[in-house]
C-alpha cells in the first residue's frame, strides 16, 4: 500500500519511479488502483474489485491549454468508504463531509471532521437526520445543512439545521420555502444563497433554477432571480461577491453541461462567462490561488441496459481576470460525489464514488498543490 504522504506520479507511463512496463501492468487505466480496505458497495458486505471495464470508465483527457502541472498527494482516507455527499464544508481551517451514502445506507448522518494539521480524521455530532446529496457551507464558526434527499437520488425534503462547531451540536433552523436536494451553497454579505438543484416529486425528478437566500441572523428565507439554466449536481465558488455556478446536470448525468453563470447580488442579475471545458456534474469546484479549481465529477448512458459512462479526472482551472480555463495534473484516482475544499495552500478532495452511477463507494483521500 502507498504511504499517506506519498506523492503520487502522474506521468503517461509512470507511477513514482515505477518502471512504464510495470506502471503498465498495475494500472491498466489512468490513475491508481484502489486499495479494496479503501471501498464498499452500495448493497451488501464486499469486498470490492474493480473491473477492467470499470478502470475503463476513467477519463482525464481535457481540451484545454495545458498550465502548471502541479502535483497530488495521498492524506489520510475517510475512516470509512463515503460518496454522494454533494460537497463538502470547510470551516476553523478543516473539512467537514455530512450526510451521504455510507454503510449500506443512502441517508446516512455521519459528520466526519479532517484536521490537515495531523492529517487525521474525528467523528463529530451526527446530523439530526441522514440524507445525501446536502447543501452544506461554513459561516461564523458553523455550518448550515440545506435539504437532501432521503432515497436514492429522490424524496427531497425542506429541512435546515445549523451546527455549532464549538459546541459540537446541531439544531432546526428555519426550514426551506421548496425541497429540494443538489442545489449550490455560497455566502455574500452574511447571506447564504442556495441556487439550483432537483426537487420533487420522483416520478419527474427534474433540475430547478431556484434561488432562495437564507438570513442566518432573521432566520428568514427570501427569493432571488432564478438560475437561468435549471440544474444540480453544479460547482459554486464566490470571488469577488460574485456568485459562480459551473456545470452541473439537466435532470440527469446523460444531460451535463458546461454552463457558467455568474450572479450579482448587489444587481440580482445573471451573466455568462466562459464554460467548463469538459462538461460533467458531481464535480468539486474551488477558489485557489486567483483561479477556480474544477476537479472530478461524471458522465453517464445507457448500453444494452447496463448504466456505463465517464468518471472524470480532469483538474480544469478558471482565470475570472481572463475569462479562460487551462488544465492540469489529473487525479490520480477520479471521482465523483466527493467532498473538495481549500485549507492553506491544499485542495483537499475526499470520498466519492470510483465507476458511474453511486453503486461504489471510497474513502480515497488526496491532496493537490501548485507547489
Amino acid at each position: 500500500m502507498l504511504g499517506r504522504r506519498m506523492a503520487l506520479g502522474l506521468g503517461a507511463g509512470l507511477l513514482g519511479g515505477m518502471p512504464a512496463a510495470r506502471a503498465q501492468q498495475a494500472q491498466p487505466h489512468h490513475g491508481i488502483p484502489i486499495p479494496q480496505d479503501r471501498m464498499a458497495p452500495l448493497r451488501g458486505d464486499g469486498p470490492v474489485v474493480l473491473t477492467p471495464a470499470q478502470y475503463a470508465q476513467r477519463f482525464v483527457e481535457s481540451p484545454a491549454p495545458a498550465g502548471p502541472p502541479g502535483r497530488w498527494l495521498q492524506r489520510a482516507p475517510l475512516p470509512l468508504p463515503r460518496t454522494e455527499m454533494a460537497w463538502a464544508a470547510v470551516a476553523n481551517d478543516r473539512l467537514w463531509v455530512i450526510g451521504g451514502y455510507a454503510e449500506q445506507r443512502v441517508n446516512n448522518s455521519y459528520n466526519h471532521v479532517y484536521d490537515p494539521a495531523t492529517d487525521s480524521w474525528a467523528e463529530k455530532a451526527r446530523i439530526p437526520r441522514g440524507a445525501n446529496h446536502v447543501g452544506v457551507v461554513g459561516f461564523n464558526g458553523r455550518i448550515y445543512a440545506f435539504g437532501g434527499f432521503s432515497n436514492q437520488n429522490r424524496d427531497a425534503d425542506e429541512l435546515a439545521f445549523v451546527y455549532d462547531i464549538a459546541d459540537d451540536r446541531w439544531e432546526r433552523i428555519a426550514p426551506m420555502p421548496r425541497p429540494r436536494a443538489a442545489g449550490a451553497l455560497a455566502v455574500v454579505n452574511g447571506r447564504i444563497h442556495h441556487i439550483g438543484g432537483a426537487s420533487n416529486p420522483d416520478s419527474e425528478r427534474a433540475s430547478v433554477g431556484w434561488h432562495e437566500v437564507y438570513d442566518p441572523q432573521a432566520d428568514r428565507w427570501e427569493r432571488r432571480k432564478a438560475l437561468p439554466g435549471a440544474r444540480d449536481h453544479a460547482g459554486v465558488v464566490v470571488n469577488n461577491n460574485l456568485i459562480h455556478i459551473v456545470g452541473g446536470r439537466f435532470n440527469t448525468f446523460e444531460y451535463n453541461t458546461g454552463l457558467h453563470h455568474v450572479y450579482d447580488a448587489a444587481a440580482d442579475q445573471w451573466t455568462t462567462r466562459a464554460p467548463l471545458p469538459t462538461p460533467r456534474s458531481g464535480h468539486g469546484l474551488v477558489a485557489y490561488r486567483g483561479r477556480f479549481f474544477a476537479m472530478g465529477g461524471e458522465s453517464g448512458w445507457w448500453e444494452n441496459n447496463q448504466l456505463t459512462g465517464r468518471v472524470h479526472g480532469q483538474m480544469e482551472s478558471y482565470d475570472p481576470v481572463s475569462d479562460t480555463w487551462q488544465s492540469h495534473a489529473p487525479m490520480p484516482t477520479p471521482r465523483h460525489g466527493m467532498g473538495a475544499v481549500v485549507i492553506g495552500d491544499f485542495i483537499y478532495v475526499a470520498g466519492g464514488g470510483p465507476v458511474v452511477g453511486g453503486g461504489i463507494k471510497t474513502a480515497v483521500h488526496e491532496a493537490f498543490t501548485l507547489g
